[in-house]
């Protein structure tokens, strides 16, 4: 055997071990190819499923808040008549001849209050002398005030506010002190 004959044979295997090590590289690369989409599809497959589970979340919230709120046009249509239940009211008082009617008209009043309060009406409290608040209360007008201690404060309420629930549907009507 002659030296090329040995360089030949030893230069056979190396070239077999580099075809082969350039197979298992392919393989690897292969594998972490599967590896990176994998990784990718479950990624993709989390985002996915936590959008989803945040569309539940959010429809539910906004089926609960129209149950909520799915009287407010009727309880819109109906605070009118509670207005002039009240502005009878007041006048009947002034009228002593027709307690009856009072009466009368006073029972269908507090029926109606108490079934529009059932469905979750509330009445917002405003009383003369409490301090105005534009987030809070909506001024007609302003007059001067009768003593020092009423400027900037509520004088009279022209029409009460209602709440739906936690909404306020509409917002007390007053007059304040200049």
């Amino acid at each position: 055997m002659s030296k090329k004959d040995k360089n030949k044979e030893v230069e056979e295997p190396q070239v077999e071990d580099t075809t082969t090590a350039t197979a298992e590289a392919e393989e690897q690369s292969t594998e972490e190819q599967l590896q990176e989409q994998l990784a990718a599809e479950k990624d993709k497959f989390m985002r996915l499923f936590a959008e989803f589970e945040n569309y539940k979340r959010r429809t539910n919230k906004e089926r609960l808040e129209l149950f909520k709120t799915a009287s407010e046009g009727v309880m819109l249509a109906m605070l009118p008549v509670l207005d002039d239940f009240e502005r009878a009211l007041t006048h009947i008082e002034e009228d002593k001849e027709a307690e009856e009617l009072r009466k009368g008209v006073l029972l269908i009043y507090n029926k109606l209050l108490n079934t529009l309060e059932q469905k979750g009406l509330s009445k917002i409290e405003v009383n003369q002398g409490d301090t105005f608040n534009a987030d809070d209360h909506e001024a007609v007008t302003q007059i001067p005030a009768p003593s020092d201690d009423l400027k900037g404060k509520i004088i009279d309420v022209v029409e009460h506010g209602y709440k739906l629930g936690d909404k306020v549907i509409r917002f007390p009507k007053v007059v304040i002190g200049q």
